[in-house]
């Protein structure tokens, strides 16, 4: 800890030529935090080292909620020794503090902790219709973002030169979904309609839609509140632990060419759930896999869902324990 105090005397001295902080979003790696500070004093420093190490642990574990983990406090009172670097940057009038934690420390400490491999979930993009009916950026939703990083999900913002149709992705459209796949990397969607007072969303997830509605004294409560609500909603759907390891069939329909078959395989091999992969027949577009996975198959489909190359396909496939289908 005396590096960290001297690093921190000399970011004191040069505070007039700090860097600024990027607007929440994705963030370029799940191990990297940023949050807001009041100063650089080494109490505010510690504290500020526990909570980022809580949402990195989050992200990493996909998700799950470690807090009750045998471990987790103590692990977290000692977040400054697994920082790897970390820097004061400028954020509007103020300070933030950006920390970055040793790759192969976290990895260790979940595995310590007793959670399975899940691997980082993919970022939410988030589709929010303000009351005049343009979509809503990063300096409106920070409420939103922060509220959700806190519970280890990034998220992202749509391009305002190409807006999706709200509507088609609350239906779950695919090609839209296809369409936000190739923009964002995800499956990942949580549409909002604001009005006075209240918020209308709809959550994509595991190609699933759930919607429900929100009611706040302010934007930034209703915002918060939302963060917390879909956290909840993805971790009920996609965080599910499994017994040991379960063998099923998957139907895939949509696999159209050598290349989609290789990019399936690619998709399923390098899912940290999966343990094994076999060919057991196809017919038209499909395919028919024999899948082992550390998760029930209908779990490892909707977590496949969320990644956005697949969708859940509209119809059980007869023989298959879950079917999905290949966005193009």
């Amino acid at each position: 800890m005396r590096l960290l105090r001297l690093l921190s005397i000399l970011f004191v001295f040069s505070l007039a030529g700090l860097p600024t902080a990027r607007a929440q979003g994705v963030p370029n790696s799940p191990y990297t935090v940023t949050l807001p500070v009041t100063d650089t004093g080494e109490v505010q420093r510690d504290a500020t080292f526990a909570n980022a190490l809580g949402q990195v642990l989050a992200r990493v574990a996909g998700g799950q909620d470690l807090r009750g983990k045998p471990g987790f406090d103590d692990a977290v009172k000692g977040a400054g020794g697994l920082v790897s670097n970390f820097q004061y940057l400028r954020a509007g009038d103020g300070l933030a503090l950006q920390v970055t934690f040793d790759r192969g420390a976290v990895n260790h400490l979940i595995g310590q902790l007793g959670a399975p491999a899940a691997g980082v979930k993919p970022p939410v993009l988030l589709l929010v219709q303000g009351t005049d009916g343009s979509l809503l950026g990063g300096d409106s939703l920070d409420a939103l973002a922060k509220s959700a990083a806190a519970q280890g999900y990034g998220v992202v913002y749509p391009d305002p030169t190409q807006p999706p149709s709200l509507d088609r992705v609350a239906a779950v459209d695919p090609a839209a979904m296809a369409d936000l796949t190739a923009r964002y990397k995800t499956g990942l969607v949580l549409v909002g309609r604001l009005h006075p007072g209240s918020v209308d969303w709809t959550l994509v997830s595991g190609g699933v839609a759930q919607g429900w509605s929100g009611t706040g004294a302010t934007e930034d409560a209703m915002f918060a509140a939302a963060g917390s609500a879909m956290a909840s909603r993805v971790g009920k759907q996609l965080n599910v632990i499994g017994a040991g390891s379960s063998d099923g069939t998957l139907w895939v329909e949509g696999v159209r060419s050598a290349m989609d078959y290789a990019q399936l395989l690619n998709v399923l091999r390098n899912d940290p759930a999966v343990r094994k992969v076999a060919t057991q027949g196809a017919k038209d577009d499909g395919v028919l896999l024999q899948i082992t996975s550390a998760l029930p198959l209908g779990a490892l489909a909707s977590n496949l869902a969320a990644g956005g190359r697949l969708l859940q396909a509209p119809a059980a496939h007869p023989g298959a324990d879950a079917s999905l289908r290949w966005l193009h």
